[in-house]
């Protein structure tokens, strides 16, 4: 593909590398280091005039490095006279800040979106993010992708008695997604609800629906300390459920959460490879993982083509 150039921060070099092969580019040449005082400082190391750059990092580890990494290369080929800069963020840093839940508490998201405007962003693709509206934070275009294909594909493949499954979301919020697999697999849905006496502890949970005799599969956009899906695991369980598992988006995995999900009843807790999991699979035989690479280089290729991109809401691209 001629003018286009793709460079990878430091969060996910791996996924940036997957992206790059299935789209036969070279990852374009980028140093980015830490002067002794802790600045971050990015050379890019070829000419990007006139191109159509892609900086793929992901909102994770060190966040606020890498957040500010990517603002900095983001600008340095905005200033280098690029034609467009578009960021792939996987996972959206600071999304679960999305709303003024209580009084003088900040909107972060919003934040983070005027940054990458400022900071010279002409166009977002991102997945899976955790309030959709956080879309409407931005002024520019934003590609919201779903894992929703490759979670259904997961499902098909792997759970050989999922027609005879429940999908469940662990939380209120989730209804909608629950809901839109549910239909494409044709089977019911349950819904949790809990309350929260403060964040990342939950106080009690309410299972609606029925899970008696059946494959239980909790489905969520992003677990953390994995509090939540680990109660609703035994309350599943506890309410006649033959068997649970797990599939989220992204997987931070953060505290206590591996050692959590060691001590829960699951069969398997999937996540996508927007987060790095390496490690995080080596502490936990649990966790597998759904490749997503595919679905950005898709986007990425449209995008830079000027094709729709509403294909990849519902299929996984071959």
């Amino acid at each position: 593909m001629p003018n286009i150039v793709l460079f990878s921060g430091s969060s996910h070099q791996d996924l940036s590398q997957k992206v790059a092969d299935r789209l036969g580019l070279e990852l374009g040449k980028v140093v980015t280091k830490k002067f002794s005082n802790q600045e971050t400082s990015v050379e890019i190391g070829e000419s990007v005039r006139g191109e159509d750059v892609y900086i793929v990092q992901s909102g994770c580890g060190e966040i606020n490095d890498n957040l500010m990494e990517l603002l900095i290369m983001i600008n340095a080929c905005k200033i280098a006279s690029s034609s467009r800069v578009t960021a792939v963020i996987p996972c959206f840093p600071y999304a679960r800040q999305d709303k003024k839940d209580k009084s003088r508490a900040p909107i972060s998201a919003k934040l983070v979106a005027n940054m990458l405007s400022v900071a010279g962003a002409d166009h977002i693709i991102t997945m899976d993010l955790h309030a959709s509206q956080i879309q409407g934070f931005f002024d520019i275009p934003v590609d919201n992708l779903y894992a929703e294909p490759a979670v259904l594909q997961w499902i098909r493949e792997n759970i050989a008695e999922w027609k005879n499954s429940i999908i469940v979301s662990p939380d209120a919020g989730g209804a909608k997604r629950v809901t839109s697999i549910a239909d494409r697999l044709n089977v019911e849905f349950a819904l949790i609800h809990k309350e929260r006496k403060k964040a990342n502890e939950v106080d009690r949970m309410v299972l609606v629906g029925d899970v008696k005799d059946r494959v239980a599969i909790l489905v969520d956009d992003m677990a953390d300390t994995c509090g939540t899906i680990c109660h609703a695991a035994d309350k599943l369980l506890s309410a006649g459920a033959t068997k649970v598992y797990a599939i989220l988006t992204h997987g931070i995995f953060s505290g206590p959460a591996i050692s959590r999900i060691n001590n829960a009843a699951f069969e398997a807790v999937v996540v996508t490879n927007t987060i790095p999991q390496e490690d995080k699979m080596k502490a936990c035989s649990k966790i597998q993982v759904i490749d997503i690479s595919m679905i950005l280089a898709e986007a990425i290729r449209r995008t830079h083509n000027g094709e729709s991109v509403s294909y990849l809401f519902s299929h996984v691209p071959l």
